[in-house]
């Protein structure tokens, strides 16, 4: 196991730059994921930690050695793919076993490290079978059972889980936990899934067109999103985004739109606060009907086009001042369309970002 660090890393591919100066720094043991959409830069990042591209510019360091310039075989990871990589000729034993004896590792070894990984991973009694004869989730197993005995100083995965169904891919996360808080590996675990990115890591760096928007803890993130594109990105639903005005009056600060009033922390407003345009931006899990909040900003006004009732909760869909919004309902509420609802929000829920930068107002001077 080794400390992650990659120090101003560029890429591009002909006339495309794909990466821009990144940095990134995982301890050791941590669980590290890169998460952004597609064509962000997150995947080509993890080719490159793995050396299976070559960086334009930057060092990509495991511990105290240089790995920028090595090759694959040379650098101690062991990868997981989204496509598995199992040899179909081979049983499930001799895929676990196969880059152990080409290493020439003693076979004594290699039964050793083959007993401990099935038992981690639940595989005993599929050491025979061929990768046709699995499941999918089974398979993946495998594939990260691969990756467990060669005991490396880091591990990477690259989507591992977007080839399984929703069911599957809860399973399939929690055993990834579970594995690496067993083994103590430095890992690093590429996604477009937030729900992966949000549950799985200790640190998540999220990638935005060659660059990281922003990193942290992932509740952090959540709670704080440094842009309006992070925002945008981490939440489902999605967060709510209005144009607002911010204005003086008396001794507070209020965010004014139709349908909107709204009385903001000092906290929302950076170093500099002045009247301007602004964007609003509410999360549906934040906004409720306004009697229930012991404390509350203010009110937003909503009216109800659609409502999708899912038991425990509902999301009403509705029009804020002409803007689609949508708020979260507790499960019993059932709104009829066009009914009006009064919302009210709590203080520290609101986020506020510059139109033209999409930067939060808290951090305009980049903190």
């Amino acid at each position: 196991m080794a400390q992650v660090s990659i120090v101003g890393v560029e890429k591009r591919f002909g006339e495309t730059r794909v990466l821009s100066g990144v940095d990134i720094s995982v301890p050791h043991g941590g669980f590290a994921v890169l998460v952004g959409p597609s064509g962000c830069g997150k995947s080509t990042l993890l080719r490159l930690i793995a050396g299976l591209e070559e960086a334009d510019g930057g060092t990509i360091r495991f511990g105290d050695r240089d790995v920028t310039r090595l090759a694959p075989r040379d650098r101690d990871i062991a990868m997981v793919f989204q496509s598995y990589a199992l040899y179909p000729h081979l049983t499930v034993r001799e895929n676990l076993a196969f880059g152990l004896e080409l290493r020439k590792t003693p076979r004594a070894d290699i039964d050793a490290r083959i007993a401990e990984a099935s038992e981690m991973l639940g595989l005993a009694a599929l050491l025979d079978r061929f990768p046709r004869q699995l499941s999918g989730g089974q398979r993946q197993r495998v594939a990260m059972g691969r990756a467990i005995v060669r005991r490396a100083q880091v591990f990477l995965f690259d989507e591992p889980l977007s080839n399984l169904d929703a069911a599957l891919r809860a399973q399939v996360r929690v055993e990834i936990r579970k594995l690496h808080d067993r083994i103590g590996a430095t890992s690093v675990y590429v996604t477009h899934d937030q729900v992966e990115a949000m549950t799985l890591a200790d640190v998540i760096f999220v990638l935005n067109k060659g660059i990281v928007e922003q990193s942290g803890p992932p509740l952090d993130v959540f709670a704080r999103p440094a842009t309006r594109f992070v925002a945008a990105f981490l939440g489902s639903p999605a967060m709510n985004f209005l144009d607002a005005e911010l204005a003086r009056e008396s001794e507070s600060w209020l965010v004014t739109a139709r349908g909107v009033r709204l009385e903001v922390p000092a906290s929302a407003l950076g170093r500099d606060p002045r009247p301007r345009e602004i964007i609003l931006g509410l999360r549906p899990h934040d906004v409720v009907p306004s009697g229930e909040l012991a404390a509350s900003a203010g009110e937003v006004r909503a009216e109800v086009d659609v409502l999708e009732a899912l038991g425990t909760e509902s999301f009403a869909h509705c029009q804020v001042g002409g803007h689609g919004f949508v708020a979260r309902l507790p499960g019993a509420a059932r709104p009829k369309k066009g009914e009006e609802l009064v919302l009210g929000v709590s203080p520290d829920h609101v986020h506020l970002f510059d139109p033209e930068t999409g930067r939060a107002l808290w951090n305009e001077a980049g903190a």
